[in-house]
């Protein structure tokens, strides 16, 4: 065939299945409600599109592709080509021997639909003889009557983390109003009402038909409706495409994504527009795009008075009860401006002036509370004298306002957890921690104990109090303000880090000392009172305590041996298993990770470095022969010791009569102590390349060597071998768990 034909040949198959694809229908579902809470949306379109592909793919049809999409009123799924009808079905059903007693054939027959035995096929099998077979034939359903069967279970059974009741079916049981008859408790539960369902189904360029499947008295259609107040008129919908030109039209942008980009750029534009510099923030850019389905970008102001209060809670003042972002004057860094943006979801015809007046109303009421808060905190000056004790308990100044804060902290007994004790008490064990751990991260002793007994003085201010998110940041500032020094203040704030897996670390070593103290002290005390985590619920954050000390120990090279404060072997395991978290996420294999991680190991960067160098030594052509050979010698031993074969620890050179056993021993007693000296020296790599001299003398030995000899003594001095070589490779990693 020539080139020119075959390129023919090809566009035309090409061609025909383009075709084939446009053929294909498509199927457009939409879900509208009254408003979804921002948080819920992403993850609830996400949820939709998985369940009802599932359940597709379970009934026998393929589909090209999906998509999900959403906005505060729907839930909106886009599934391109989709199967137009499920495949037949054949099955063998095999059944009882042809001697069975008749209460089994009769059986057979019932589950396989036939009405005589004479239907059924007989089958020999050498060892069970003869026996009956039947052959059934399902045949396919067409994909609307799937769709109309999936959908109702689909939505009744929808894993909202909120949900209500609502409509005329709730009513209870017996009840009845416009045809429709009360379900009471077995009514839809929705996030909030559902209020119609778009529902339409067929190819790219034929009509397109309604699957009018019923839920509770809504039945599924082609209609659905545009924005609350810009068109409140029904929309006929014909496919998808349509669809979105439609609801643009009548003022919602459906996806997502956009509706978020668009929010970036006006608002970056308007920012610049006035000499301002948007403070972006993604969380909130999040949740505002789930707020709003017609985004209008508009910027408010406030009194320059309020910009006395400090920029971390005018941002959490505007950003909490309003929702709206802050910005700051081109080129500065920490200092605000005093306007802020936010987001309508109206086109006003007065071009926002009511909006923008009456959110700054809001805005102005809030930071006067904020500014309320920060004024009682500075000068808000307890009962000195009854503050001594706490004060002398931890070496505190009274004059200073933060030292104040911790003394009445632990003067109030503030409780930390019921079986747990005081805030005060927590703090002396952290700061006995404390001591322990500064000279193993090389953090300075007495910045660290400074920072300890400060971290968590300012849970007593109002700020803190109305906005817990500004714990830490708070004492950081005031910190500063009080002159102490600068890591002592960093460490303040950092102590509460890292957050999540995403959050970044404490900045320094003093930093780091006190949020390991912090974490470790946290998961020893609730491992005490027996407080785990168990299933999903971990209500203390356990887990996210753990991974923050892995994250520590890793990132920042911390040699930290955990079994000196977690004592408990379950806390330790529970340590593993977040080590294990992390690591995959970083991509490690699971495999490797078990082959290196033993039960008593407490050196979780030890840990680490020998998974990432076993890593780059099985990915080479030496260790994958060598873990062949390995595993060859590993499972012939656990055949032996299986039999009840107790194999010799030493191997005995006089038996040694081949070459290639006499020099396989020579190479496991040269790699044995090379590899020993590099895992004591820590250079795992360097352990790991002393391996690789074992791989040819392992496969030279099991080439040119039989293990049965029929020499006993032989025999068992060959199987020493083979243990000598599990013993060698044990010294970096059990190469058994090594899967492939």
């Amino acid at each position: 065939m020539t080139f020119a034909a075959w390129l023919a040949k090809s566009g035309a198959a090409l061609c025909n299945q383009r075709k084939k694809s446009q053929s294909m229908p498509d199927l457009l579902l939409e879900l509208r409600s009254e408003e979804i809470p921002a948080r819920m949306q992403r993850k609830a379109a996400g949820e939709l599109k998985k369940m009802v592909t599932d359940a597709l793919v379970d009934a026998g049809l393929t589909y090209e592709g999906a998509r999900e999409y959403w906005t505060p009123r729907r839930l909106t799924l886009d599934i391109r080509g989709l199967t137009a009808r499920s495949a037949d079905i054949k099955e063998e059903k095999k059944g009882p021997s042809v001697s069975a007693p008749q209460g089994a054939i009769d059986g057979f027959l019932r589950g396989a639909g036939l009405s005589s035995i004479d239907q059924a096929i007989v089958k020999t099998d050498p060892k069970k003889g003869d026996f009956y077979v039947a052959y059934m034939e399902k045949p396919g359903r067409a994909a609307e009557e799937i769709i109309a069967d999936v959908m109702p279970g689909i939505i009744r059974a929808f894993p909202w983390p909120k949900s209500m009741r609502s409509g005329y079916a709730s009513m209870p049981k017996g009840a009845s109003f416009g045809g429709i008859e009360g379900k009471g408790s077995e009514s839809l539960r929705w996030v909030r009402p559902l209020q119609s369902i778009v529902c339409t189904f067929g190819p790219e360029h034929d009509e397109v038909q309604v699957i009018p499947f019923e839920i509770d008295g809504i039945t599924a259609s082609n209609v659905t409706y545009g924005h609350r107040f810009h068109a409140p008129d029904a929309i006929t919908v014909r496919r998808f495409d349509d669809y979105v030109t439609n609801l643009e039209r009548a003022k919602v942008i459906l996806d997502a994504e956009r509706r978020k980009d668009m929010i970036l750029h006006d608002a970056r534009d308007i920012a610049f527009a006035n000499g301002l510099e948007l403070v972006e923030d993604e969380g909130l850019l999040e949740e505002v795009s789930g707020l709003v389905e017609w985004p209008q970008v508009l910027l408010g102001t406030f009194e320059e008075d309020y910009l006395s209060i400090p920029a971390e809670i005018i941002r959490l003042t505007i950003k909490t009860n309003q929702k709206c972002f802050v910005v700051r004057p081109q080129g500065e860094t920490d200092k605000l401006s005093n306007h802020f943006i936010l987001i309508s979801n109206i086109q006003a015809t007065d071009g926002g002036k009511e909006i923008m007046h009456g959110n700054g109303k809001v805005v102005r009421a809030r930071l006067s509370d904020a500014l309320h808060f920060w004024k009682r905190d500075q000068g808000d000056l307890p009962d000195l004298d009854t503050l001594k004790a706490s004060a002398a308990k931890f070496d505190l100044d009274l004059k200073k306002p933060l030292d104040q804060r911790m003394a009445k902290l632990d003067a109030l007994n503030v409780t930390f957890h019921a079986k747990l004790g005081t805030q005060g008490e927590r703090v002396a064990r952290i700061r006995e921690l404390a001591k322990v751990l500064a000279p193993i991260v090389g953090a300075d002793l007495a910045l660290v104990d400074r920072a300890v007994v400060l971290a968590k003085a300012d849970l007593r201010t109002e700020a803190v109090g109305e906005f817990p998110e500004l714990q830490g940041a708070m004492g950081r500032k005031y910190a500063l303000l009080q002159g102490e020094n600068a890591s002592v203040a960093a460490a303040i704030e950092d102590h509460w880090k890292p957050n999540g897996p995403s959050d970044r670390l404490p900045e320094d070593k003093v930093g780091l000392t006190v949020a390991l103290a912090d974490k470790l002290d946290t998961l020893v005390g609730f491992w005490a009172i027996d407080e785990k985590p168990t299933g999903s619920k971990d209500p203390y954050a356990l887990r996210r305590a753990a991974l923050g000390v892995v994250r520590m120990i890793l990132e920042k090279g911390i040699r930290l041996p955990l079994v000196s404060v977690a004592k408990d072997a379950d806390l330790l395991s529970f340590f593993h298993d977040r080590l294990k978290v992390y690591l995959r996420d970083q991509g490690a294999r699971h495999d490797i990770i078990d082959a290196v991680l033993t039960p008593e190991a407490d050196d979780l960067l030890m840990v680490a470095r020998r998974a990432e160098a076993l890593t780059a030594f099985i990915t080479s052509e030496d260790g994958l022969n060598l873990l062949a050979g390995t595993k060859r010698a590993t499972q012939l031993l656990a055949a032996e010791e299986k039999k009840g074969t107790v194999v010799a620890d030493g191997v005995s050179e006089a038996l040694l009569k081949l070459d290639a056993e006499k020099a396989l021993f020579a190479a496991i007693q040269s790699a044995s102590k090379s590899a020993a000296d590099a895992v004591a020296a820590e250079d795992f790599r360097s352990a790991m390349q002393a391996l690789s001299t074992l791989r040819a003398p392992v496969d030279t030995f099991f080439g040119d060597v039989l293990v049965n000899d029929e020499d006993a003594a032989i025999r068992a001095n060959r199987l020493a071998l083979l243990k000598a070589i599990r013993e060698a490779t044990a010294t970096v990693a059990d190469f058994s768990k090594i899967t492939g």
